[in-house]
């Protein structure tokens, strides 16, 4: 099975054309036909089911056969997370974590950042790629980047943690997480939190977790603590 991505496919709809660089893949690499199934999702957690009426390499299209409704997780993971001196560490997160099942991930830019500005529009496209090729249906909220203050100084309702290196008495993630909990970790950069972020964090809730007894890279501790809290509510 192969996933295809249109944001503006809704019920309402009963055909779709598809662009032209999605049309040659279609036509040109898939080798589909007038006849064929395609799969489509708008990341919205719908399904749909459509059949080529028209196998052009330049505007393919296909008429919509039927609709499935995934229903959303009964709780959602907030990233808020540095971006990495590495594009291409902070793009692996993005994938791994998208295919793991984060719901929404805010780029924080911090004290210590080694890195402040994103190409937003190709991470953004990471997002969707991994999101098709897991075949999940819903796509991950993508935030533009914030700084650490501006973030931290918003209503957070959810359970809050935040992972840093400092040598203090820390909870074990896995054992403070409920399951169908809403919660938002904050993963700082390489260099680690400063001193007055933790505190910042700690006057606004959030509370000190270790990701296990070595010391992880940034990325590293965000798909660590993706995974924990995805296990906890999938009953592992």
């Amino acid at each position: 099975m192969q996933l295809f991505y249109n944001p503006s496919l809704d019920n309402s709809m009963h055909q779709i054309s598809f662009d032209k660089e999605e049309s040659r893949h279609i036509v040109k690499v898939l080798r589909k036909k007038e006849g064929d199934e395609l799969f489509i999702t708008n990341g919205k957690g719908e399904l749909f089911t459509a059949e080529i009426i028209l196998a052009d390499v330049n505007n393919c299209k296909a008429s919509i056969i039927s609709t499935q409704k995934n229903h959303p997780k009964m709780y959602r993971l907030h990233l808020a997370v540095a971006p990495t001196k590495s594009t291409e560490r902070f793009e692996w997160f993005l994938e791994k974590a998208t295919e793991i099942g984060v719901h929404e991930i805010t780029p924080i830019i911090c004290d210590h950042s080694e890195r402040k500005i994103l190409k937003m529009e190709r991470l953004q496209k990471v997002v969707q790629s991994a999101m098709k090729q897991s075949l999940r249906t819903y796509l991950p909220k993508l935030n533009n980047p914030v700084p650490y203050a501006e973030f931290i100084a918003q209503d957070h309702q959810e359970l809050l943690f935040i992972a840093h290196c400092e040598e203090e008495e820390k909870l074990d993630l896995k054992r403070c997480i409920a399951a169908d909990k809403d919660v938002t970790i904050l993963i700082g950069p390489e260099g680690d939190f400063s001193h007055k972020e933790i505190k910042a964090a700690y006057d606004k809730g959030f509370l000190p977790i270790s990701l296990g007894e070595a010391r992880l890279r940034t990325e590293t501790a965000a798909l660590v603590a993706c995974t924990a809290v995805t296990l906890i509510n999938s009953g592992s």
